[in-house]
């Protein structure tokens, strides 16, 4: 496509003949299917991947140069003397051929728009403008002034600038315990010297060089195979499976430590960057400094900061969340995937991906070795394995000689296990903190359920609080006395009276959340030391870090918290995991239901006993011999994704066939019944090796106001499900007030 326009010319040939201008292909960063045409200034010099500014319409945007049209101008392009001008060209070095062959692949795979993709990749648009100079001071090498009179404040000043960096006023003045005008007084007095400065520091290089941590046995030679792929300089996948506590952290710092040494870049993705302190600080002290972030919660000057500088190859390491992999790297050596399982890497919105596997494909395209790690792999990983498309390295013991915890399923329908009425905690449960307690030790009790209680009704006429905005209750949380939906972030405060029958004060709380917990043990332990861990409580990874450090310290008997307290975390005196309701994510459609509940139930099992002090684990279920509980009792991971493979293998579901979703939304219900009935009446139902569900309701048939209606696509695994999609949806005319939403390979049914 061409952005035509009224500017142009022609440039002339030493014989004075027209010739055609120079094009270029920019892609922008909207949801449009191709670049579209502009002409070169001729003084600029515009290689592929060269970021740009360029006029769109009354609007001026930045785009990547996709390319120049260097074949014959197409029939009905727009013609050299209505051809726009690229308008500028920022000073960064081009995005890298790699980078951009890796947009094209992911729109590709996801059926999304290149410019939508493009958008994730420079996230951060102001990042593409130099960053304006600070100003800073460093000591003048010139006497002090006879009439100036040196103030204790002055004087630490000096001091401070006497033999370290130029800083700028503000940092002066916090560290000498002044105000800025004290600074501005000194320079004023030829005492300190302004010096351009910039806006943030350069990132600390981490040191491959630098030894770390011994290792021994199964650790040495993972982490010796490890090394060798990443000399290699070539593609590979290898899944790292460790059981919890088995050091697959110290190993995979051994092949960033290789990729560092050969002076290439590193990049490890973690499913939750915020909670990640314990990982930075692990990270800093095997390698002295440390890594960039890249996750939601930076600052917009850190996020351009930190883009810009991946961009000039100033950044070693990066650790990050999904959106992490499309950072522009010039030289990514090496990519690991931390808690590859995790549902965590699968982006729902706008382009739908999952990026465990982006992250192979990134690995593919740049030649270079991938490392999936995890203690529960996904079926989907070690099918993959099983099929000697990646290979397998296995650290099956603890480190350090621990042993793994005890398991026991407390069966929650014998009545003298079953918890009083009104309570949560069964008896034995009970008895095993009162145990641990008197131990000196600590206690963990989870439950994935944030707030007080998860329903609130009338007990007079038995209306539910729901959300206006999602087909959602909503839930109690009572600490800030409020009610809140957990898809729209809807708030509210508890009604006086019931909308429905007017009763007042009828409102009753169903179903226990952690704070229901928390309020519980206060009754059986008052003098215990609690502290809550969710995404309620917590905000940020310097509050979490704070919690953490208490429950090192000993500051804290029970932590009691949600999922975020799962993964990642050590804690030495940590010797009992309760787990309140083992059945929460069973119920529902989910194919991979079973297997989400193993990997975290595992994952929080894993959280006891990590040092020589064994560990117990007690898990609360009415369904004790449900395959999931039996292979956590018996430590019988492999037994169960056995199970757990077979019956998807009978049903050739992912990863033994293949799933996508079609999605349609709108805030108009007639409409999307509309556009999904006219897919439902236009789907292949002739190709026999396909299966097409629906369209019906999604079971979050309100979602942010928005209603939904879904279709499901399922054929054999080596059916590639795109093109069938792209042709079924060209025959239907979908209106602007509805998105139709494709999701390769689902992970959510909501």
């Amino acid at each position: 496509m061409a952005a035509d326009g009224d500017s142009g010319d022609f440039r002339l040939t030493a014989e004075g003949v027209a010739t055609p201008a120079r094009r270029v292909r920019v892609l922008l960063p909207l949801p449009l299917g191709e670049p579209y045409d502009y002409k070169v200034p001729d003084d600029l010099d515009l290689p592929p991947g060269a970021y740009v500014e360029v006029p769109l319409g009354p609007r001026r945007l930045f785009g990547v140069v996709w390319g120049e049209v260097t074949a014959t101008v197409p029939e009905g392009a727009v013609p050299d003397a209505k051809l726009k001008p690229v308008l500028r060209r920022f000073d960064l070095p081009p995005m890298p051929d790699v980078a951009r062959r890796f947009v094209d692949w992911v729109a590709a795979y996801t059926m999304s728009p290149p410019g939508a993709v493009l958008r994730m990749a420079v996230s951060v648009s102001a990042a593409l403008e130099e960053p304006k100079a600070v100003t800073g001071y460093m000591r003048a090498d010139a006497p002090i002034p006879p009439d100036l009179k040196l103030s204790p404040q002055r004087r630490r000043v000096l001091e401070l600038l006497a033999d370290g960096p130029p800083r700028t006023a503000a940092e002066l003045a916090q560290e000498a315990g002044c105000g800025p005008g004290v600074v501005r007084g000194l320079a004023d007095s030829g005492l300190l010297l302004p010096v351009p400065m910039r806006s943030l520091a350069r990132f600390a290089e981490p040191d491959g060089d630098r030894p770390g941590f011994a290792l021994e046995g199964a650790q040495a030679t993972a982490a010796a195979a490890l090394r060798e792929r990443v000399a290699a300089n070539a593609y590979s996948c290898t899944l790292l499976d460790g059981v919890t506590g088995s050091g697959k952290t110290e190993v995979y710092f051994e092949a960033v430590a290789a990729c560092l040494r050969a002076g290439r870049q590193a990049l490890v993705l973690l499913p939750e960057i915020a909670l990640s302190a314990q990982w930075l600080d692990r990270f800093e002290r095997r390698f002295g400094a440390r890594p960039a972030e890249w996750h939601s919660d930076l600052t917009s000057v850190v996020r351009r900061h930190t883009w810009r500088a991946v961009a000039n190859g100033e950044v070693k390491v990066v650790v990050g969340a999904r959106s992490a992999l499309f950072l522009p790297y010039p030289d990514l050596g090496l990519i690991v995937v931390d808690e590859e399982h995790e549902s965590a890497f699968k982006q729902e919105d706008g382009v739908v991906y999952h990026a465990r596997d982006m992250a192979v494909a990134r690995a593919h395209l740049g030649k270079i070795p991938a490392v999936l790690v995890s203690a529960t792999p996904s079926l989907e990983t070690l099918a993959n394995t099983e099929a000697g498309r990646y290979a397998r390295i296995d650290l099956p013991s603890r480190h350090g000689g621990a042993s793994l915890p005890d398991v026991t399923l407390i069966d929650l329908r014998k009545p003298d296990q079953a918890p009083p009425a009104r309570h949560w905690l069964s008896p034995v449960l009970r008895d095993a903190l009162a145990e641990t307690f008197l131990a000196g030790e600590q206690g963990m009790l989870f439950l994935n359920r944030r707030g007080y209680a998860p329903l609130t009704l009338c007990r007079a006429c038995g209306y539910r609080l729901q959300c206006p905005n999602c087909t959602a209750w909503l839930v109690e949380h009572r600490h800030s006395r409020r009610l809140q939906c957990h898809h729209c972030g809807y708030a509210a405060k508890l009604p006086d009276a019931c909308p429905e029958c007017e009763a007042e004060g009828s409102f009753v709380a169903c179903g226990p959340g952690v704070e229901r917990v928390a309020e519980e043990v206060a009754e059986l332990f008052p003098d215990t030391r609690v502290a809550m861990m969710t995404s309620d409580t917590l905000f940020g990874p310097r509050a979490i870090q704070e919690v953490i450090e208490k429950v090192k310290a000993h500051e804290v008997d029970l932590l009691i918290g949600t999922q975020v307290m799962a993964k990642g975390h050590h804690f030495p005196m940590l010797t009992l995991v309760g787990v309140v309701d083992g059945d929460l994510g069973l119920s529902g459609g989910d194919l991979r239901a079973g297997e989400r509940t193993f990997q975290l139930l595992h994952q929080v099992a894993g959280r006891a006993g990590r040092e020589q002090r064994p560990g117990r684990v007690f898990i609360q279920t009415h369904m004790p011999e449900h395959p999931v509980m039996q292979a956590l009792a018996d430590h019988d991971r492999d037994a169960f994704l056995a199970h757990e493979a077979e019956g998807r293998r009978a049903l050739e579901l992912p990863p033994f066939g293949r799933l996508a979703a079609i999605v349609v939304s709108g805030e108009d219900d007639r409409a999307v019944d509309q556009v999904a009935l006219r897919l439902g009446r236009l789907a292949p139902r002739d190709r026999h090796e396909l299966t097409i569900l629906g369209p019906a309701p999604a079971p979050m048939a309100v979602l942010r106001g928005r209603h939904r209606r879904r279709l499901l696509i399922k054929g054999p695994k080596a059916l590639a499900l795109q093109p069938v999609i792209a042709d079924w949806l060209a025959k239907v005319d979908i209106p602007s007030s509805v998105r139709v939403q494709v999701d390769i390979d689902p992970y959510s049914f909501l």
